[in-house]
């Protein structure tokens, strides 16, 4: 019965606890990222800011300048 008692207590307070927001409020600071997210920084507390992948910015290009120029780098 105790066991009940300290579990509803938990879960109670569980609901209740804010998650700490990171990266303009898109991601969630957590200890380990949950299967539909991806890492992207370190929060404050050394955490790891959690965000949607639909969220995270594109990776650039590669840039070819030598490609472009039409010369070749030795």
């Amino acid at each position: 019965m105790k066991f009940l008692l300290i579990l509803t207590v938990t879960l109670l307070l569980a609901q209740f606890t804010p998650a700490m927001k990171c990266w303009s409020t898109l991601g969630t600071c957590r200890t380990k990222c949950q299967d539909s997210e991806v890492f992207h920084i370190l929060c404050r507390d050394a955490t790891m800011c959690c965000v949607d992948p639909k969220y995270m910015p594109s990776k650039p290009e590669p840039s070819n300048i030598a490609g472009r120029l039409g010369t070749s780098v030795v």
